[in-house]
């Protein structure tokens, strides 16, 4: 029987913008994204009937054809007229509707496992254009590093990620965002203050991690810290304990510092950690997807 296991990465946003609506409701975007180390393990093991089963160590996702996960690996059946089922177990350590992508990324990699379980020999390109059926982010979570993103977030133009030499610590605090009613709540002809992405960009090229943290702007972030005034407290936090900026990730609610070294981080989860069990210190990642032995 073949089986196959993978890491599928989170993604923190140093920047999002939102630019305007299409006609069928999706925004206009324009944001920065970076992979980080921090995946859940995903292992696909192929059946012989025509079954699609999930099992997770998590009680927060669903295990039917209402995750991701399920329609990625439906989504490439169907398109290659293959008559199998799959058994797919996730190790789930990114937080749930976090705005770190674990969904997305989740199906990026059932995606990319079944292109090698089924000899299919997609390119990326074609395995992206398959994972934006899905949702926006599938797509960058395929290769994953850094991008500018545009368009619906499909546009990925690859650019100089964080160096390796930065820690970030995450922390998600015990509560659900839609990023749906976000968005809604979003007029971009009404935005006052916008990330100046080429800036962030030249940052990062030049290594300038102090002037890229301070910079870094989410657009999204005062319309979720409205609803949610605790992402604000540990945003405070994390910058009167050394963080160099801390951020809104996504639409919410997941917070992340970027620190210039890792004690001093340590030194701020362990006093977050007592309030939010989901806090994490780690680095970036070049790579999305991880086929891992």
């Amino acid at each position: 029987m073949n089986s196959i296991k993978l890491k599928s990465r989170a993604k923190i946003n140093l920047s999002i913008d939102v630019l305007g609506k299409r006609q069928d409701g999706y925004h206009l975007v324009e944001m920065i994204m970076q992979t980080i180390d921090l995946y859940d393990l995903i292992e696909i093991s192929e059946r012989e009937d025509n079954q699609i089963i999930i099992k997770s160590t998590s009680n927060e996702i669903p295990l039917d054809c209402n995750n991701l996960v399920y329609k990625a690996a439906d989504l490439i059946r169907n398109t290659f007229d293959i008559n199998k089922g799959v058994e797919i177990y996730i190790k789930k350590n990114i937080p749930v509707a976090a705005g770190m992508a674990g969904g997305s990324s989740n199906a990026a990699a059932i995606l990319v496992g079944l292109n090698k379980i089924w000899n299919l020999n997609l390119s990326d390109q074609k395995l992206e254009e398959i994972g934006l059926k899905l949702g926006a982010d599938v797509p960058f979570c395929i290769n994953g590093g850094a991008v500018l993103a545009s368009g619906i977030g499909e546009e990925l133009t690859p650019i100089k990620g964080l160096s390796k030499d930065v820690c970030i610590l995450v922390c998600k605090p015990d509560l659900f965002v839609s990023t749906k009613e976000i968005y809604e709540c979003i007029d971009s002809k009404h935005i006052e203050k916008r990330p100046n992405n080429q800036f962030l960009i030249d940052c990062l090229k030049n290594e300038n991690t102090r002037q890229l943290a301070e910079n870094m702007f989410n657009v999204l972030e005062e319309v979720t810290v409205d609803k949610h005034p605790v992402i604000q407290q540990i945003e405070d936090i994390m910058t009167r304990n050394k963080a160099l900026g801390a951020m809104m990730s996504g639409s919410g609610p997941t917070v992340f510092g970027l620190y210039e070294n890792r004690e001093d981080a340590l030194k701020c989860k362990s006093i977050l950690e007592k309030q939010f069990k989901q806090t994490f210190v780690v680095a970036c990642e070049e790579k999305g997807v991880e086929v891992n032995g």
